[in-house]
């Protein structure tokens, strides 16, 4: 039972068992440079697309226009109401009468933060604001009016810039008609 090597066997084994080391060791050695490689081919590959990119006779226009539409896309995030017709009296009446409403159903459900928002809204477009806060303080709990008041000049802000914005755009669409 045991296990006899004579001395041939041995050897074998033994030089197999260098070569495995030596091939191991050549490996470790090995790796870094391939990788290295490859870094600077992928390096070198980004640099040539981002030429052949830059040097597309359409680059700039479509950069342009993508950097103007992800603007407008911004803008209406902001203002995330639409705001009526500031001349027509009746739209302002409806679109305040919906804000209230949408600010009652959204605190119901829970969404304090957009209840607020719309009831901001609300007395942003109010004729009588200082009347409408009254009520709404003897009616909204404290946290929530004081979230009210925290968000309210922002909100007044956004809305006299939009309302200037639509104001002066129909300047100039009715100088251009004339």
């Amino acid at each position: 039972m045991y296990l006899t090597l004579d001395v041939g066997q041995t050897g074998a084994l033994f030089g197999r068992l260098i070569k495995s080391e030596t091939s191991t060791r050549m490996l470790r050695g090995v790796i870094p440079y391939v990788a290295a490689g490859a870094g600077v081919l992928f390096v070198g590959y980004c640099i040539y697309f981002d030429k052949k990119r830059r040097s597309h006779p359409d680059f700039m226009k479509n950069l342009r226009k993508k950097r103007m539409e992800q603007k407008a896309r911004e803008a209406q995030k902001a203002s995330s109401f639409p705001m009526p017709p500031i001349n027509d009296q009746s739209a302002m009446q409806r679109f305040f009468l919906e804000q209230i409403q949408q600010g009652e159903t959204a605190l119901s459900m829970g969404s304090v933060d957009e209840g607020v928002k719309h009831f901001a809204v609300a007395v942003s477009v109010c004729g009588q604001p200082n009347q409408l806060l009254q009520v709404l303080q003897q009616s909204l709990s404290p946290t929530v009016f004081l979230r009210l008041i925290e968000i309210l000049p922002s909100v007044q802000s956004k809305f006299k810039t939009m309302a200037a914005s639509r104001s002066s755009f129909g300047r100039e669409i009715e100088e251009e008609l004339e």
